[in-house]
């Protein structure tokens, strides 16, 4: 999805956390600098929640404005939104 720069808040990501994710992180959503890839952010991301997040950072899948994100090293831009999915069990 292209944003247009008129229409998107300056410098920041939306970070939904789901399931696993969510109780890891202790809350549901925040924010974080957009600008970066996602590797950059997952690591912000870690600083801030710990040990218990970065395991489960490092086996999630994440969606970028709902498109899942293969490379963890394209520059996020400001007003995306970031889903981080953990490994559902089931089948």
């Amino acid at each position: 999805m292209r944003h247009d720069a008129s229409d998107l808040p300056t410098g920041r990501l939306t970070i939904r956390y789901f399931a696993g994710a969510r109780a890891a992180a202790g809350t549901a959503e925040e924010t974080a600098t957009a600008g970066r890839c996602l590797d950059e952010v997952t690591d912000e991301l870690t600083r801030r929640h710990g040990e218990r997040l970065a395991a489960v950072l490092r086996v999630a899948s994440f969606l970028v404005d709902g498109v899942a994100c293969h490379d963890r090293r394209t520059t996020l831009p400001a007003g995306a939104t970031i889903d981080v999915l953990p490994p559902f069990a089931g089948g």
